[in-house]
């Protein structure tokens, strides 16, 4: 019988910037000097992003940089340039400097243990001119991993270019754009973004927290031009400091909802086989998938 204690997964229903600043401080860790946020600027044309009015209350509290990676394929955010611009117009840098990170090249960071794929994990150099990380993110389906949650906005957002290719390929390319030839088997893809998240998780130490908002929840990510409809309605706000729990809390709440458009959502998640993202993420002691849910306030049904 598994006698650990369960990871806390703070849960509220209502999506509001006052509900956001409450669930960060229900975490009951204090950023602490220069902090950085991490989300996704979504692709242009793509509505879904987080919403800056959600947010602006909490970056402003915590004085955040938001900070971002360009991708390695083509699009609006394949260039520093096109970045930024995309960032404007989804409204980021109204409310705050915005860092593109690898702007000016990567750094390695050594992935601890005995990794199967990357030996170690490209991402943005200027991450580390940052004290405290605060990993915000748009959970929603993902046409290559299934789900992206926090661990997603960790591996492949926090890697430069160079680095996303690198865990796309599980370890046999760094080239830029992406060579979609050496795409690597799915099992290894997600294995290797949660062997990412190991060497980031292993340098931030406890300065880093997870908050995750659960709308907006199409079958395709952020950075998909023109994304599949919404299959159910807004979940809510989920907070952890155990990343594994709260996609793991995130991933019951789309099985146990009640509305019959979960359904794709949950195919397009089991097609991608995209729990063992989670199994191997626990595997390798990134946290844990037994958490229990905390209502910051009262839930419209239950989950569990």
């Amino acid at each position: 019988m598994d006698t650990k204690k369960p990871s806390t997964v703070y849960f509220c229903p209502r999506i509001t910037p006052e509900n956001l600043v409450k669930v960060y401080e229900m975490l009951n860790r204090p950023v602490q000097g220069r902090v950085c946020a991490k989300l996704s600027t979504g692709e242009g044309g793509n509505p879904n992003h987080l919403s800056v009015d959600v947010i602006k209350q909490l970056i402003e509290q915590t004085n955040a940089t938001i900070v971002e990676c360009n991708t390695t394929y083509e699009g609006t955010r394949n260039t520093t340039p096109a970045h930024m611009q995309t960032a404007r117009e989804h409204g980021f840098t109204a409310i705050a400097d915005v860092d593109i990170m690898d702007r000016d090249g990567d750094v390695a960071l050594p992935v601890p243990g005995n990794p199967k794929h990357i030996k170690e994990n490209f991402v943005g150099k200027n991450w580390l001119d940052y004290d405290f990380t605060m990993v915000l993110s748009h959970f929603k389906g993902h046409i290559m991993a299934g789900f992206g949650g926090a661990l997603k906005n960790v591996a492949i957002g926090m890697a430069s270019a160079k680095g996303k290719s690198l865990i796309h390929t599980a370890g046999v390319s760094e080239q830029v754009p992406l060579d979609f030839t050496k795409i690597c088997e799915q099992d290894d893809f997600l294995e290797s973004m949660a062997e990412a998240c190991a060497s980031v998780f292993k340098h931030a130490g406890n300065n880093i927290l997870f908050i995750s908002v659960a709308n907006n929840l199409s079958v395709d990510c952020d950075c998909a031009y023109r994304p599949e409809p919404a299959k159910i309605s807004d979940i809510g706000i989920l907070a952890s400091l155990d990343t594994v729990a709260l996609d793991r809390a995130c991933v019951d709440m789309i099985y146990n909802n009640p509305e019959p458009g979960k359904k794709d959502l949950i195919e397009r998640m089991e097609g991608r086989h995209a729990t063992h993202l989670l199994d191997y993420a626990e595997q390798i002691g990134l946290g844990q998938q037994n958490y229990e849910i905390v209502n910051v306030e009262p839930v419209p049904f239950e989950f569990e």
